[in-house]
């Protein structure tokens, strides 16, 4: 395996990409532009622009745009990327990622706890034998669960990576990414990740709970990116999938599908100031989650925070939480959503959640009712305006009441976004996000 090269504390630095990344988007007959990152012609060294989103709240997000040259870091694999994370203690750092990285290089086996065999655990805990009244938590550590267990914790060492304070992570060019891993930005201040494609991590040890639901189910772990109780994070030209990992072609066992995604993004335990534009969400079921429990001890730290921006993003081919929202004031404009045959819903009414949702264009099959792109979870007030419909004006919550009377949501979110980079016609952004959209774009 390749190691970072060291000189004295730092790693060697990559040459500087020459350019401004600087988006200038005309419309004809409008005379907008799309906002773009405050210049410098470094893109690892731009910064979110002023009042692009709810990153950009007070100290605004500058991410490790002032690190010294000791700070700057070029990797190629797993291992020079953590390194870098831990590297020249607390100061400002930018980490280039140059090619794709993986962090499951060596395959699920190189996880598996000695004895782990995953045929003795679907014998051990097969319905027809186990039942669906028992959970597996007391099952003993010798037991195929606890050595599922056991090997579970392995991976979770091995692809969490935690990212700290004051740091930019940003793509080389146009095939950067990282395969495999979960992003863990907890308890932070002020990060950017660009320009990657990000592939989810696959859960290699799935747990099965017989009590989940009437049937049972399989639970993974491990989000491709989460924000817990960070600030100041802003997210830009990535893109996430499930890559060569779709569910489409996962197994089933018992009956029900073995689940190894969790979701692409998660912003939850009182995370704020987040904005997400220009990226590609795609091919995935749980895809965001904002605020990750009802529950009064968890409403207690989120409420008042979980303020998020999503604009000029794709979402594509998913199945539901585009995003799902609890409790934060967040911010939907600008943003394509194209759907397909498996799709489920695009928004996510929860508990206090406090919702915009203009200027979007959403693309369904035929057979895909617009009363789909809201789903009720709780009654709470939502903005929802100027959107589109293949091609069409429609008032989402109009069409949704009418269709769905057992689940009547309420228009009138109680606040007025201040913080929006600049707003394009909804007939618009399909052409914009289709061609500046997503990985490979910040070069």
């Amino acid at each position: 395996m390749n190691r970072p090269i060291w000189h004295g504390h730092a790693i060697t630095r990559a040459a500087s990409l020459a350019g401004c990344t600087a988006l200038v988007l005309a419309l004809t007959g409008t005379g907008a532009q799309a906002h773009s990152p405050a210049h410098h012609p470094d893109p690892a060294r731009q910064t979110l622009g002023a009042g692009d989103g709810w990153a950009a709240h007070g100290t605004g997000t500058t991410g490790g745009a002032d690190a010294d040259a000791e700070h700057v870091y070029t990797v190629t694999d797993w291992a020079g990327f953590k390194a870098a994370l831990t590297a020249g203690g607390t100061a400002p750092r930018i980490i280039k990622v140059k090619g794709t990285i993986d962090a499951v290089s060596q395959g699920c086996e190189a996880f598996a706890a000695p004895g782990y065999d995953f045929d003795a655990y679907l014998e051990k805990y097969a319905p027809e034998t186990w039942g669906l009244e028992q959970d597996l938590s007391a099952e003993p550590d010798d037991s195929p669960e606890g050595l599922r267990r056991a090997s579970a914790a392995r991976q979770d060492t091995a692809i969490k990576a935690n990212i700290p304070a004051d740091t930019t992570i940003i793509g080389v060019g146009r095939n950067a990414g990282i395969k495999g891993a979960s992003l863990q930005i907890r308890g932070v201040d002020n990060v950017i990740v660009r320009n990657l494609t990000l592939e989810s991590p696959v859960d290699c040890f799935p747990q099965w709970d017989p009590t989940d639901g009437s049937k049972g189910n399989w639970n993974s772990e491990y989000d491709t990116a989460v924000v817990y109780g960070s600030t100041h994070v802003w997210l830009d030209h990535n893109t996430f999938t499930d890559g060569e990992h779709p569910d489409s072609e996962a197994p089933t066992y018992f009956g029900m599908l073995y689940q190894q995604h969790d979701g692409e993004l998660d912003i939850v335990r009182g995370a704020n100031y987040v904005t997400a534009s220009w990226n590609v969400f795609t091919e995935h079921d749980k895809t965001i989650l904002i605020g990750n429990s009802d529950g009064e001890s968890t409403a207690v730290g989120d409420r008042g925070k979980l303020k998020a921006t999503f604009h000029h993003n794709l979402f594509s081919n998913l199945v539901e939480r585009a995003p799902r929202v609890r409790f934060g004031q967040v911010d939907v404009y600008n943003n394509h959503f194209v759907a397909d045959a498996g799709y489920s819903y695009s928004f996510g009414i929860g508990k206090e959640s406090q919702l915009v949702a203009e200027h979007n264009a959403f693309t369904l099959p035929e057979g895909i009712s617009s009363a789909k792109i809201l789903k009720r979870w709780n009654d709470s007030p939502l903005t929802a305006a100027h959107n589109r419909v293949n091609g069409r004006g429609v008032d989402l919550i109009a069409v949704h009441n009418a269709e769905i009377p057992q689940e009547t949501l309420r228009s009138g979110a109680g606040w007025t976004p201040a913080l929006r980079a600049a707003v394009h016609p909804a007939r618009a952004v399909p052409a914009l996000v289709k061609h500046h959209a997503g990985a490979g774009r910040v070069r």
